[in-house]
């Protein structure tokens, strides 16, 4: 009984009533036009004028092209699975508020501490490539300054202090903490000038487009740049580059953070996020096509493809504009980067597991300013000092966490038996339960509760797709292993690779149909995701990938900030979240009606 209840206070859920669902304290201003651009604007960044060029030259060659096309898929993936979250619960804190209701508290405090310490990273990394970018052009000037009378001789921190970098971080904090609308206006119009110019390179690129780029022979390629052709490192370059390709979409989940922000939540997030990841993918797919088809893939300059391609067909002058779209991509992926952290800080604090005073909100600008402004100190302190090139594999693994845990809650919510009418519920999202751990009888007859074969959920397939969910999940797991650590032996046929690689796959494809057999959730939604289980199971399976290809110092560091994070949460948030003085207070009631029944 004692570890019973231990653990059940780390599997509560979050509790909505249908009334407070949409009740907030900030204020509702965003259109969907709105957020559309703060998705192009916070993902469409350095990926289009780097990120191409470095994928091209040293992993896929003209196969890029495919390289984004794969790595978009798999964004769409994710997009669709929080595009029906945002549907289902219009509330501020993305991944962290959709495992939250759930999955349990502990779950939630995990993804809110690593999207808290995703999106200070993200911060911290662009305000210093957007410092790089303006020093560059002024000729260097404020680097060779800084280390002539700065000069940091510590081998952990940064060569010199970036006071550029800093001083960003703390105006963009100013600028958000003025006003939502504000900032939004800002991201709005720095985006258009990015779409602007990426369109002007990719037509005015075309005029110098030659295809002979896309079959160079195999004789023509120097050393240690592949084999020459569409594909120079073969098909596992261009997925190798898919990888890659991939952190160029993170980004667009910061729409998710809006849903106490958007005047309609529900119908908004999910058309941003599909609109978004669309025009993301056609700017990424007609940059990498054009930058390869100008020039020999072989010859990029990883660090500035797109002034180098210019440059290389004769137009010197187009460096100008790409220079103009270059600082204000990197300005509106600095907005999108500090614009979610405050609202998952206000969203944690609010709850409880992390210090409330976090969750002010200024009654003039209806903005958290504290954790606005503590979040730009923070972002600003990172980056003025701290090298992040070691750092930056941080951000992914807050990102796949958040994109597997969202993936595997839609699996969850689909199959899970509703309450009857007048029970308390998210728009299909069950967040009753009772002590604390389990959910209260679906409303069905005795006779029906126990029927698999029915045209919603019941409690018996509910309890049957948990465990199909869990069998599923460890096989992707399992499977995700193997193919990384142990693909050699597979290909050598071993006998103990092929056993397990049987075994996983029979468990897998056993799991999943019987989950495509059982009734799923029928609660209209402004959207809901396609193909359910199948779709968010591979969504999970491609994080799982991306996860494990992590080298071992990222999880050492990740480990290192969960040691932290538990530490917060097992001093103070979990006496103090508001779901425990739920419980609490439900005890309370039900001693005294009991006391009440034995007086009389």
């Amino acid at each position: 009984m004692t570890i019973l209840n231990f653990f059940s206070p780390l599997f509560r859920k979050k509790h909505f009533a249908k009334q407070d669902v949409s009740k907030t304290e900030l204020k509702r201003c965003l259109t969907t036009v709105d957020l559309t651009f703060l998705g192009i604007g916070s993902t469409l960044g350095a990926g289009a004028y780097i990120l191409s060029g470095q994928v091209a030259k040293e992993k896929a060659g003209p196969a890029v092209v495919l390289s984004f096309l794969v790595a978009a898929v798999a964004s769409l993936l994710a997009g669709l699975c929080y595009a029906e979250f945002g549907a289902r619960v219009p509330r501020t804190g993305s991944a962290y508020v959709y495992s939250y209701v759930t999955v349990g508290e502990i779950w939630a405090f995990v993804i809110g501490w690593n999207l808290i310490l995703e999106y200070v990273i993200g911060t911290s990394s662009v305000a210093r490539a957007w410092s790089a970018y303006f020093d560059t052009l002024v000729g260097g000037k404020i680097e060779a300054f800084t280390l002539e009378h700065l000069k940091i001789n510590v081998s952990w921190l940064a060569d010199y202090p970036d006071f550029l970098a800093f001083s960003i971080c703390i105006l963009l904090s100013i600028l958000l903490g003025i006003g939502v609308k504000e900032s939004s206006r800002f991201n709005t119009i720095f985006t258009i000038v990015n779409l602007v110019v990426l369109t002007y390179v990719i037509i005015c690129g075309m005029f110098k487009a030659d295809t002979d780029n896309w079959k160079i022979p195999e004789e023509d390629v120097p050393p240690k740049y592949g084999d020459g052709g569409f594909f120079p490192y073969g098909f596992s370059g261009m997925i190798s580059g898919a990888a890659t390709c991939f952190y160029g979409f993170v980004g667009f989940d910061c729409i998710a953070t809006t849903g106490e922000e958007a005047k309609n939540p529900r119908r908004a997030i999910p058309i941003s996020i599909v609109i978004s990841l669309f025009f993301i993918f056609i700017a990424y797919f007609g940059v990498s096509m054009t930058i390869t088809l100008m020039c020999p893939y072989y010859l990029l300059d990883e660090k500035a493809p797109l002034p180098f391609v210019f440059d290389y067909v004769g137009w010197t002058s187009a460096k100008y504009v790409i220079s103009i779209g270059a600082v204000c991509a990197l300005s509106t992926s600095l907005l999108g980067a500090m614009f979610p952290l405050p609202r998952v800080i206000y969203a944690m604090a609010s709850d409880g597991i992390i210090f409330r005073f976090l969750a002010r909100i200024n009654s003039r600008t209806k903005t958290p300013v504290l954790a606005t402004i503590l979040s730009g100190v923070f972002a600003g302190l990172m980056a003025l000092i701290f090298d992040l090139d070691e750092l930056v594999n941080m951000m992914s693994i807050g990102t796949l966490l958040a994109y597997t845990l969202v993936a595997f809650s839609v699996v969850v919510l689909r199959y899970r038996a509703s309450n009857d009418k007048d029970s308390d519920s998210v728009n299909g999202v069950d967040t009753h339960y009772s002590n604390g751990v389990g959910l209260s009888p679906p409303s069905i007859s005795s006779s029906r509760r126990w029927i698999v074969h029915s045209d919603v959920p019941t409690q018996r397939s509910e309890n049957i797709s948990k465990i199909c969910i869990g069998v599923t999940c460890t096989a992707i797991i399992a499977i995700s292993v193997l193919i990384v650590f142990a693909l050699d032996d597979i290909a050598k046929a071993k006998w103990w690779a092929l056993l397990l690689l049987i075994i996983t796959s029979t468990c897998l494809v056993a799991g999943g149909i019987i989950l495509a057999l059982l009734p799923q959730d029928s609660t209209e939604l402004a959207f809901k995701v396609p193909l359910v289980p199948l779709l968010p199971l591979f969504s999970i399976w491609f994080n799982v990938i991306l996860m494990l290809k992590l080298d071992y110092q990222t999880w050492i560091r990740f480990a290192v900030w969960m040691a932290i994070g538990f530490v917060v949460y097992f001093v103070y948030g979990i006496f103090n979240s508001n779901e425990r003085k739920r419980d609490v207070d439900e005890d309370k009631d039900e001693s005294d009606e009991t006391a009440e029944l034995l007086d009389n």
